[in-house]
């Protein structure tokens, strides 16, 4: 009995033993725990300390290239609201009605006399606020009304070089705008070589503003303006099965089977 005493006691003894060494470990296991803790922000603040200012120059560059991206896109977007608004007045110029002299005009009404006048006042218009705001999409929109008005003034030379400015751009749906503009420029002043040439580049890189349709249009009519109705034919013949629910396609089938004028087609 005194035996089993004794070995039960042992065993309570070791028990004991092993939970304050275990309770030691703990304690061990946190205290370098914090100390690591400790060692690791300390090493940081003296690092910090130490590069003070290497650490303020830094702040102090992010910080302005920030106030710099900030204050551009301000500006930007300023700058961009007050193109729309030029642009605005430009359009409006450019679509104020013709009237003849003599012609009744309602009070308050602007009125031009003839294209050639009208498109001279909202080229002045466009061409201001291309210049002053061509980073801006209406700016950009803007250069290439400036074309068309200097088309419509009959001012070649300018018109001309601003429709190639526009063509050469980034936007390729505008540049396609430009490029078909150019290209009834070159018809009217008989370089009908230069305006084929555009229009199958038109027609092989088709765009959102200008299709392959629209393009091969132009050049079936530029054919049939030359007297070679067989080329014109040909396009409309192969627009026609191309795009045969398109908009192309019906012009073209008309253009192969034209009404009939006169008493027997009305």
């Amino acid at each position: 009995m005194t035996s089993r005493n004794q070995f039960s006691q042992c065993g309570k003894t070791a028990k004991s033993k092993k939970e304050e060494q275990d309770k030691v470990d703990q304690q061990t296991k946190q205290a370098l725990k914090h100390d690591q803790f400790v060692d690791t922000t300390n090493h940081g603040l003296e690092w910090a300390s130490e590069n003070r200012r290497s650490v303020i120059v830094t702040s102090a560059i992010v910080l302005a290239a920030i106030l710099v991206v900030v204050a551009g896109a301000l500006i930007y977007n300023s700058r961009a609201g007050q193109a729309s608004t030029a642009f605005g007045a430009a359009m409006q110029a450019y679509q104020t009605p013709l009237a003849t002299p003599g012609q009744p005009v309602p009070p308050g009404v602007k009125t031009y006399a003839s294209v050639a006048e009208r498109a001279k006042a909202a080229n002045d218009l466009f061409t201001g606020v291309a210049d002053k705001y061509g980073m801006t999409p209406d700016g950009k929109v803007s250069r290439y009304f400036a074309g068309l008005t200097y088309m419509e003034a009959g001012q070649n030379g300018p018109a001309e070089s601003t429709l190639k400015q526009v063509a050469d751009g980034w936007n390729g749906d505008l540049a396609a705008l430009a490029k078909l503009s150019l290209a009834q420029l070159y018809r009217q002043t008989n370089r009908d070589s230069q305006a084929v040439e555009l229009y199958n580049e038109l027609t092989s890189k088709p765009t959102t503003t200008v299709p392959a349709g629209l393009a091969q249009l132009q050049l079936a009519e530029l054919y049939e303006n030359q007297g070679k109705p067989e080329l014109a034919k040909k396009i409309y013949a192969q627009l026609k099965d191309k795009d045969a629910k398109g908009a192309a396609g019906a012009l073209a089938a008309q253009k192969l089977n034209p009404a009939p004028t006169g008493p027997a087609g009305q």
